[in-house]
């Protein structure tokens, strides 16, 4: 943890610069609305090529216009690491598909670059780059969901009807792998809830995953008759419309799931022996590249994962791996299984912080590569060969990020990247070399390339744009804030560029606030809204509690049990020190946030009425029990499990306290956090005679990303902050 002296010499340096940085800002330009929340105007100037990943040890693609095609749009490129020419990665030059298909828009391509993918008007359709053909594969009027081409280019699989399906593209057969898909029968399409808060919404509900040797699938079933409907309606047309939706709130029952495996050759299903009702979870498979199979297993109470290998000839199961927590336990997302047989590696908080562990294939630990009060935020490759594992990890300083690597037998630890900031790096895949692409607080985006002893060899991208000189841009500083009882909580603010301690400024806070979701991180910020606000007299700040992850899951735990608690109390923390500085004005203390922010916006306005002035909630939680189970149950337990904690930590038990002002915006169909939401928030406050501002929007789902609501959350911080409107052709 950082220290409160620390808070001293930022306040002794930034007064030394101030004045100078005031009068050389003072003949820059002003940025306009225009420029920063409407299209065109300076939107792009952070656009440059980048390197994407490697394709051997002597070459990595690099997302960049061709040099032979100048004004061309970035396509991928084979770079040489050792003089940095660049030809095309693939000649599309060629190429001719039908009208209304792009080779560089499929929706799935083979890793080499050579089998394609489209899905137009529910058909699917494949291009293969050595034969230069190209096929229409299915021919009926049933969509095809979710479509993967298998490892080696030949197959596709997808989901017709809520079956599984496979296609042999060079039998030119289609194969209906399940055969009981109905209304609320999925087979390799995931449960609402699954998508959401389990295999991640990335996923689009895919639950399929193919074997390294393309002769197997295994998938997820699930079984939503014992999950509760929830009604969404949509107010389009005379009569309007409800959607049904299957989403399990907070002690509701979950879907019924079952774990299969598909042999290709027969089309034979074998399950693995868990128990279809029982009540728990099963997802994240890994395929081992020599075709084994494991699975992971989660009771309903999430506090015990077991890994287990799955026998896909007979479906039994085999425990590999066992861990329980006091509180909550998490998804092992990026298991890896070593080549040579000797083990796996896992990345787990069990010790209150995320680090490496080396296991061999029965399951007992071999050696604990990393240890220590900071953590392991992803690993980035293994090396096999030279026994290394490099990684990414903040280390002390949790606000940035580093690149690292330890033996696999826990010895030679050593942090390749120095650069205070944010580094997210690619290492070649011999580990010859690596590509860096790091900023910090103040310092826009670079890329660029080393060999792995830490040489430089080249620079591959800069995003430092002369054009944000001409203007008065905000100057960000990174700091912390203490709390009463020891926490040293990461914060940022954005001070003006003509910065006059002895004028009051009002204060933005942005938080999200969820469990382990940190906001702030020693990064180059590319938005201008700071800035923006900055020239209005306005200082944007964002900070970090306890339990947003960058005090380990030791941080974390705070919060179980009791959401709204420790975040409330933390941000708090932060307005009191707030408020302590000559140039805050404590009569406008604004603070927004969407989703878990929306919620904590409202707990401000409410259970901190006499801190937070002024506040937009958007789209957000307002009492636990109108969530979905998994997410709330992982912290909190069922409601009849922990009555107490829920009742604390719903925005409706402070509505009495509310003052000040407060803008609701929500999306009239959101499937996430439903409209339900705010309609009790504001069923609440009417009751109560409060004054409120609300704007809802009529078919969005969650997030909501129309330029009026930009403006009108803009008007809202105009009138109230600073008492005037805003003209969006003026300002």
């Amino acid at each position: 943890m950082k220290h409160s002296k620390n808070i001293m010499i930022f306040f002794l340096s930034a007064a030394a610069i101030i004045f100078n940085y005031a009068d050389l800002s003072a003949q820059k330009k002003q940025l306009t609305y225009k420029q920063v929340f409407e299209s065109g105007g300076m939107r792009g100037m952070m656009g440059f090529s980048r390197a994407i990943n490697w394709l051997d040890d002597e070459h990595y693609i690099e997302m960049k216009a061709d040099p032979a095609k100048p004004g061309s749009r970035p396509v991928p490129m084979k770079t040489n690491v050792k003089d940095g020419s660049s030809v095309p990665l693939v000649d599309n030059s060629k190429v001719e598909l039908p009208e209304g298909f792009s080779i560089d828009r499929p929706s799935g391509l083979s890793k080499d670059y050579n089998y394609y993918l489209f899905n137009s008007k529910n058909n699917l359709y494949y291009y293969s780059r050595p034969d230069n053909t190209f096929k229409q594969l299915t021919k009926d009027d049933a969509e095809e969901k979710v479509p993967q081409l298998s490892p080696d280019g030949k197959k596709a699989a997808y989901v017709k009807g809520n079956n599984l399906y496979v296609f042999d593209i060079e039998k030119e057969r289609e194969t209906q792998l399940t055969t009981d898909g109905a209304e609320l029968i999925y087979n390799g399409w995931a449960s609402w809830v699954y998508m959401e808060e389990i295999l991640g919404r990335a996923t689009a509900h895919s639950a399929f995953w193919w074997s390294p040797q393309s002769d197997k699938i295994c998938f997820l079933r699930f079984d939503d008759s014992p999950v509760p409907e929830f009604p969404i309606y949509h107010a389009d047309g005379q009569h309007g419309k409800l959607e049904r939706q299957r989403y399990p709130k907070a002690g509701d029952p979950n879907p019924y799931v079952k774990f299969g495996v598909a042999n290709i050759a027969d089309g034979k299903i074998t399950w693995a022996d868990f128990d279809e009702k029982a009540d728990h979870y099963i997802a994240w498979p890994f395929w081992t590249k020599d075709n084994r199979l494991t699975v992971q297993w989660m009771n309903r109470a999430q506090d015990n994962i077991i890994i287990y290998w799955i026998d896909t000839n007979s479906g039994k199961k085999t425990e590999l791996y066992n861990e329980k927590q006091n509180e909550w336990v998490e998804w092992f997302e990026d298991l890896y299984f070593f080549e040579n047989k000797t083990g796996f590696l896992l990345r787990s908080n069990v010790d209150g912080w995320d680090h490496l562990y080396y296991y061999d294939l029965n399951g007992k630990l071999k050696k604990r590569l990393t240890q220590g009060d900071w953590q392991v935020t992803n690993t980035v490759l293994v090396d096999e060969t030279s026994k290394k594992v490099y990684f990414h990890t903040p280390l002390k300083n949790s606000t940035d990020r580093y690149l690292c690597v330890v033996d696999l037998d826990g010895k030679n630890f050593k942090q390749l990247t120095t650069t205070p900031g944010q580094h997210t790096a690619s290492v070649s895949p011999k580990a010859k070399y690596y590509i860096d692409s790091y900023s910090n607080i103040t310092t826009p985006a670079k890329s660029e390339l080393y060999s792995i002893n830490g040489k430089l060899i080249r620079t591959i991208s800069d995003a430092n744009s002369a054009q944000y000189d001409e203007y008065a841009m905000a100057k960000p500083e990174l700091f912390s804030i203490p709390t009463e009882d020891g926490f040293e909580l990461p914060a940022v603010w954005w001070l003006p560029a003509n910065f006059d301690p002895n004028k009051k400024h009002a204060v933005i806070i942005s938080i999200y606030g969820g469990p382990n979701s940190s906001s702030v991180r020693n990064s180059y910020s590319s938005g201008l809204s700071q800035s923006y606000f900055a020239q209005q007299g306005i200082i944007s700040v964002s900070v970090d509690h306890r339990g947003s992850g960058h005090f380990g899951k030791k941080g974390q735990a705070y919060m179980h049990r009791c959401l709204g608690k420790w975040e409330i109390n933390d941000y708090s923390a932060a307005v009191k020190w707030l408020k302590t500085k000559s140039f805050i004005d404590s009569t406008r203390i604004g603070i927004i946030g969407g989703s878990y922010g929306g919620y904590v916006v409202a707990l401000a306005l409410t259970k901190a009425a006499d801190l937070f002035t002024h506040g937009i909630a958007e789209y957000g939680v307002m009492d636990w029990k109108l969530y979905d189970n998994v997410y709330t149950e992982r912290y909190m337990d069922t409601p009849a499990e922990n009555p107490e904690g829920y009742k604390a930590g719903s925005v409706f038990n402070y509505i009495d306290n509310y003052k000040g002002n407060l803008l609701i915006t929500h999306g009239t169909t959101d499937d996430n956090v439903h409209l339900q939401n705010s309609i009790q928030l504001v069923t609440e406050l009417q009751k109560r005679n409060k004054d409120f501002e609300m704007m809802f929007y009529p078919n969005f789902r969650h997030g909501i990303g129309l330029p009026h609501v930009t403006k009108v959350k803009n008007q809202f911080w105009f009138k109230h902050l600073l008492g005037r409107e805003l003209d969006v052709t003026k300002d």
